[in-house]
């Protein structure tokens, strides 16, 4: 199906200047899209059907070259620094003009769709490329209107994605020939010299960010399920804390796997897809995640394949760490048909502590959840080619700090106000090391920590009686079904105790110094629970 130009001008693509392309590819299905893809060389089918990319030099973000035109919807409300850069709007417009006239001639591929389960808050996005796989990923991705909503479809916010066109940093203002930069007063994201589909994504997180706060929803990155009996659960985490592993749960129903809005009405997803990491990915460790990646439908970004019998290697890393595969939500046999659920009965907070000192569950209070919420802390192991055998601390706010465009506190405190409204429970979830820091002690064992989760998720935890943790001030469940008591309590798995306290207020120390760049815009209730290092 090709639209020409006339179509162009009935939906609108010629007010962004791109009246002079050639073929206008609009709402293609899947199998068009990878029909199209495959005829263009932009990759290739592998043995079971899935469709294998190549993303060239970019195969991650590139978080430095990520800018916000500064305007007067954007100049008070953002939080302007190194993660979200002024750009200017005059450059902008020169910009945007620029790629369009490099698009004419040439053909685009439009996909109309929305960001967000809840009517009420969706957003409407028209995602324009100049490949079919990434409008592919943008179908994958996103919720599909109905027909009589794709008749009549206006979009809110417009994405314009040309890897092959390359900002000039002298001319355009931009650090290098990459860049990913959102015009809340245009409602446009352009984005340009990178292949990585992730940006699409991202940035449409982005503009959602910025928008539903005032609005009373609070934006999340987080997975999201429900239990048997309609419970729904958050769970926050960074990259290596057991996020996807401890959602993805076969007796609770997933809403979704990255980022979800908390609204008047609940919990709703964001998205109708997932974007799973699958680099060493196992049949018998992840079954779900690794039977998309031999479905038709998926797309698989920087995972290796043999060129003649196209087997999938999943272990081999040679093009990134990074390999990801796209696939609609629906994939997954649990997956919820509404991408919607109640206000969360639970939020799980999840770290990897390889200081081995926080407790592997603990209660926090509105206050703590903000804190913590604000801290956004895990921990990673030190590389070995420095020779460094300590861990390091890792601070994103929000869990998600790359994609928050507002000042941080006000996602803090519309989370401590939705926990309260509706009574809802915060756990902190350590993952991380037991018994002593990394090289010391050990990983804790994933059935415990599915036991504390289950716990917490079926009201159990709830109901025990608590002991405040000595120097970071959180509620310690004194026991727990499936997990030795002496377990709970960090100190009672050291040798050393005085090795334990030493780390302990290391530990907090770091919590301390991070924290000082919330301390004049938070209530006096949350500065009390601020941790202090034990003297």
């Amino acid at each position: 199906m090709e639209n020409l130009g006339p179509v162009i001008s009935k939906h609108g693509v010629d007010k962004l200047g791109l009246a002079g392309v050639e073929r206008v590819y609009w709402n293609l299905s899947t199998a068009q899209l990878v029909e199209m893809a495959v005829k263009r060389n932009e990759g290739h089918l592998s043995r079971y059907g899935a469709f294998v990319a190549l993303t060239g030099e970019h195969t991650g973000r590139s978080p430095n070259d990520k800018y916000t035109v500064k305007d007067e919807i954007t100049a008070d409300t953002t939080d302007w620094g190194k993660v979200n850069v002024p750009f200017d709007r005059d450059h902008f417009d020169a910009l945007a003009a620029r790629m369009a006239d490099y698009m004419t001639g040439r053909d685009v591929f439009v996909q109309d769709r929305y960001a967000g389960a809840d009517p009420e808050h969706r957003l409407a996005v028209r995602v324009i490329t100049e490949q079919a796989w990434p409008a592919h990923f943008a179908r994958n991705m996103f919720l599909q209107p109905t027909q009589e909503e794709a008749e009549d479809f206006v979009p809110d916010f417009t994405v314009l994605q040309v890897p092959s066109f390359h900002a000039d940093p002298t001319r355009d203002g931009t650090r290098t020939g990459v860049f990913v930069i959102a015009n809340f007063t245009r409602k446009l994201v352009i984005i340009g010299g990178t292949s990585y589909a992730g940006e699409i994504k991202k940035s449409v997180f982005a503009v959602l960010n910025f928008l539903l706060p005032p609005k009373g929803v609070l934006p999340m990155h987080c997975s999201a399920n429900i239990g048997p009996n309609g419970d729904t659960a958050v769970f926050f985490g960074l990259s290596g804390t057991g996020k996807t592993t401890l959602s993805a749960d076969s007796s609770r129903t997933l809403i979704g796997d990255d980022e979800h809005g908390w609204g008047p009405k609940g919990v709703f997803n964001f998205e109708n897809g997932c974007y799973a990491k699958v680099i060493n990915l196992s049949p018998e460790a992840e079954p779900e995640i690794y039977a998309t990646t031999r479905r038709f439908g998926t797309i698989l970004e920087n995972v290796v394949m043999n060129p003649n019998t196209r087997r999938l290697d999943l272990t081999d890393d040679r093009y990134t760490e990074n390999t990801r595969a796209s696939y609609p939500l629906w994939f997954i046999p649990n997956a919820s048909e509404t991408g919607n659920g109640d206000h969360p009965r639970n939020i799980i907070m999840l770290t990897a502590d390889a200081f081995g000192v926080l407790p592997p569950v603990s209660k926090l209070s509105p206050e703590q959840a903000m804190y913590h919420f604000l801290s956004g802390y895990t921990a990673r192991v030190a590389g070995t080619e420095k020779g460094v055998s300590e861990p390091s601390a890792t601070f994103s706010t929000c869990f998600g700090g790359p994609f928050m465009p507002r000042r941080p506190w006000e996602y803090g405190e519309l989370l401590a106000e939705l926990m309260r409204k509706h009574n809802t429970d915060c756990w902190l979830v350590n993952t991380g090391w037991s018994g002593g820091p990394y090289g010391v002690g050990s990983r804790m064992k994933i059935a415990y920590t599915r036991a504390m989760v289950h716990g917490a998720l079926d009201g159990h935890l709830a109901k025990v009686s608590f002991t405040p943790d000595p120097v970071f001030g959180m509620l310690v469940p004194d026991t727990c079904p499936g997990v030795p008591a002496e377990v709970l309590k960090p100190c009672n798995t050291w040798a050393d105790k005085n090795a334990y306290e030493a780390m302990a207020a290391k530990l907090a120390s770091m919590f301390e110094a991070n924290f000082k760049q919330y301390e004049n815009h938070v209530s006096d209730a949350v500065k009390a629970v601020a941790i202090r290092a034990k003297k």
